[in-house]
């Protein structure tokens, strides 16, 4: 059996303290219970003695480090390579005292409460930033339209590619079944009443309405919105943002702008466009299950969906669009470390896109409720 760590109290002459003698291989596969039992002794000690200490590692070298500090009494019997693990773990002066060796057990309750206590603290400012990003982007709209001649067209042309007409072929599959689940559900439960016929209705006005921008939003938001901030922290952490501070562009005209423009305008053609394949995807279950012909289902159409839900959904894209370019701008601005960090960050990006955007969206309901537009 693999010898352990021990230690050991002797007596001092002529009524000095004690001394510390520790011996064994003094490594974190050795110590065991060691650190526990050092904490319950109540000291104080003259010195530790690690004269026939076999083997010191890292930790072993932070336990006598800290037991030094707890006590303030020298360390003994230290050779080349123990003197320079020492060295390497020595606390900072100014980095208040060591911790405990063996700190209290923490209940799932304290943890529980700790988390959300964290979660609130990280939301918190995280919205005090947003805002902020919200007072920069407006300073660089207000300096692009006094020198329009700084407005970077060929970046904004590309973003629209790649946030509008790249996610034409999944944000139409997408609304196009979305559609069929909206009839056919809507169709089982209506028959139980005979009014199979309001189908048309539920399809027209929820897809116009909130559906069809809704679910726009939130594939925009999981494809475009990760992929600024995937973009921008590679950018930040290759120090090409710095660059350009250096030469003397800005990169918020220069590479949040294009973005954010892309997504406010595109965000309402999406979402127009959605609308429609998800209310031909309506009228595709209709004429299948319900045997109502397209032309009664565009009819029916014009005479049960007012003219203010189309207004209300085309209102509601381009402030969709701004959450979500701003919050993909955002999070990938403050990748500062690793790489692993962009991935954290771009899942930020996206997960409070989403929860911003479903908010505004029940704000808007409520709104729009009260206005009359119902």
């Amino acid at each position: 059996m693999s010898e352990a760590a021990s230690f050991s109290i002797e007596d001092a002459s002529e009524g000095a303290a004690p001394v510390l003698r520790l011996s064994g291989p003094l490594t974190i596969a050795r110590l065991g219970d060691m650190p526990n039992a050092l904490e319950a002794e109540a000291g104080p000690f003259s010195a530790i003695d690690i004269s026939d200490a076999k083997h010191i590692d890292t930790i072993g070298a932070w336990l006598i480090s800290s037991l030094s500090a707890k006590w303030g009494c020298p360390i003994n019997g230290a050779d080349e390579d123990a003197e320079r693990l020492l060295e390497a773990v020595k606390p900072d002066a100014d980095a208040g005292p060591a911790p405990a060796l063996h700190a209290e057990k923490v209940t799932p309750v304290v943890r529980v409460l700790d988390q959300i206590g964290a979660s609130t603290v990280v939301a918190w400012q995280t919205l005090g930033g947003l805002v902020g990003f919200l007072g920069a982007v407006m300073v660089a709209s207000w300096s692009l339209i006094r020198n329009p001649s700084r407005f970077r067209w060929n970046a904004v042309v590309q973003r629209f590619e790649v946030v509008g007409v790249s996610a034409l072929g999944i944000i139409g599959l997408m609304s196009f079944l979305i559609g069929i689940v909206i009839a056919q559900q809507g169709a089982v439960q209506l028959r139980a009443f005979g009014m199979e016929i309001l189908t048309v209705n539920l399809v027209g006005r929820l897809t116009l309405r909130e559906l069809g921008v809704l679910m726009t939003a939130i594939m925009v938001a999981g494809r475009s919105g990760s992929a600024f901030a995937a973009q921008l922290g590679m950018m930040k952490l290759t120090e090409e943002i710095d660059a350009m501070r250096t030469i003397g562009v800005s990169p918020m005209e220069a590479l949040v702008m294009p973005r954010i423009m892309a997504a406010v305008v595109m965000m309402p053609l999406l979402g127009f466009y959605a609308s429609v394949l998800a209310i031909i995807g309506g009228g595709f279950m209709c004429a299948i299950s319900l045997e109502i012909p397209p032309v009664t289902f565009v009819q029916r159409l014009r005479e049960v969906v007012p003219l203010h839900d189309l207004w209300i959904g085309l209102i509601k894209a381009p402030v969709f669009g701004l959450i979500i370019g701003m919050s993909g701008c955002f999070q990938g601005l403050l990748v500062e470390s690793n790489a692993e960090e962009v991935g954290i960050r771009t899942t930020a990006a996206v997960v409070q896109a989403i929860f911003m955007v479903i908010v505004l969206d029940a704000f808007f309901a409520v709104f729009f409720t009260w206005v009359g537009w119902v």
